[in-house]
């Protein structure tokens, strides 16, 4: 087995584009894509119905009330601010505007609006294989959409209101966009249409930071793995900016918005102070329980600006007084993110459980023998593994849970790809 390992790697290392490896990709393709579509559509439809019987609206309720109340809003035109006194900078408005869209088309419902992610969560998994195709080959390409397009845990989730699914979308292609700036940078590395891509990826990143603020901080780190893995470092330097650049110009209309609304020059939002403290203060567990708000009551007495201040600090003060208990706290958040069953308490049946368990178990398996496949295209593997690595340290300071790592399951599985293509050379070789 690890002689086979060892020839996958060197053939990876040696030949990074395969497309000849399968006989009919397009069709192999079509096939994954259809059937995807087919399964969350499917999926919605038994999720719809089940709330409908319970009567309930939303599987996940707080988040998913603010998004379709925002949505509304912005379909209307009426206005975007939530809860009274309002919060104007709580929610970036990318996963709202998809939610609008869908209420501008449809109208207000939620079945609509779920078959509208399932088209998203489809796109997730053909972007899945463009990766892998951008940076392996077509047959790892095709497996990783295969195993995405079949995974219990991201079929599930892809079709309730949560902004995770359209995040991976944006989230992926930005991996796709800094891949494609460094492959032209080895041949082309002064074009225009070098430079414009570097552009367009810097604008994609945009897009996904829209979704979820967090992805802020991938901009320059993403920008550092393309200096260090590029061969041409000045022109490469060069490039790293223009994405930043682009990146950052592209937020200044929401930067310009809030400022007009809360009187403060805001990048993202006002809501990581209150998401801070939900994860640092005496009384935190690692999950989301934000009833502390009602119970302070300071968006009566204070700004929202004022507000996400002061838990910003509080969160803070909590730490400098009980560095262990926050190191704990750490930990259980880390067990939170990499649990193989869902935190949720609405999640506690067989059949939740069981479909995550059966997303969880093949991931470890094949990503395991895929990391040692690809441990000889370290450049590769960084920029597959980041997401994971990255929502995990994100998340061990803010509350934690199993569906803040799902955006990053699609990259990480072009390397189960790979390792389970290992795994069957192995078992098929005579």
């Amino acid at each position: 087995m690890t002689d086979d390992i060892a020839d996958r790697s060197r053939l990876l290392s040696s030949s990074p584009s395969d497309g000849n490896s399968v006989r009919n990709p397009w069709t192999a393709l079509c096939v994954i894509l259809v059937g995807a579509l087919l399964l969350r559509v499917g999926v919605a439809i038994a999720i719809d119905r089940h709330l409908d019987h319970a009567g309930r609206s939303f599987l996940i309720e707080g988040d998913a009330n603010g998004y379709w109340d925002l949505a509304g809003q912005l379909a209307a035109g009426t206005g975007y601010s939530l809860y009274h006194p309002p919060r104007r900078v709580m929610r970036m408005p990318g996963f709202p505007a998809v939610l609008a869209g869908s209420i501008r088309v449809f109208g207000p419902h939620l079945l609509a609006a779920r078959i509208v992610l399932a088209v998203f969560g489809t796109a997730a998994c053909w972007l899945t294989w463009r990766l892998g195709v951008e940076l392996f080959d077509q047959r790892t390409g095709l497996w990783a959409a295969a195993l995405t397009a079949a995974s219990p845990t991201l079929t599930v989730f892809n079709v309730i209101i949560q902004s995770e699914t359209v995040f991976a979308v944006f989230m992926t292609a930005s991996l796709i966009a800094v891949a494609c700036v460094k492959q032209r940078l080895a041949t082309y590395p002064g074009s225009r249409r070098t430079y414009a891509l570097s552009a367009a990826a810097g604008l994609i990143f945009c897009l996904a930071i829209y979704v979820r603020p967090g992805w802020i901080l991938a901009v320059p780190l993403c920008a550092v793995w393309l200096i260090l893995t590029s061969r041409h470092r000045k022109p490469a330097v060069l490039h790293a900016l223009v994405i930043a650049t682009a990146c950052s110009v592209a937020i200044i209309p929401w930067a310009c918005r809030n400022l007009q609304v809360s009187g403060h020059w805001v990048m993202t939002t006002l809501w990581s102070g209150p998401s801070l403290y939900d994860g640092l203060n005496s009384q935190a567990t690692g999950a989301s329980d934000m009833r502390f708000l009602e119970r302070d009551g300071l968006y009566a007495k204070m700004s929202e600006y004022e507000v996400d201040q002061y838990y910003r600090r509080a969160a803070w003060e909590f730490v400098a007084s009980h560095p262990e208990r926050a190191a704990q706290l750490a930990l259980v958040k880390l067990r939170r993110y990499f649990s193989p069953l869902p935190n949720a308490a609405q999640f506690q049946n067989f059949w939740y459980q069981a479909a995550c368990l059966a997303s969880f178990v093949p991931m470890i398996l094949f990503g395991g023998c895929g990391l040692w496949v690809c441990r000889q295209r370290l450049a590769e593997l960084t920029l597959l593994i980041t997401p994971f690595v990255y929502f995990a340290v994100l998340h061990t300071v803010f509350v934690s849970s199993l569906r803040y790592r799902l955006p990053a399951e699609y990259p990480f599985a072009v390397v189960c790809a790979l390792g389970l293509t290992t795994i069957c050379r192995r078992l098929t070789r005579p």
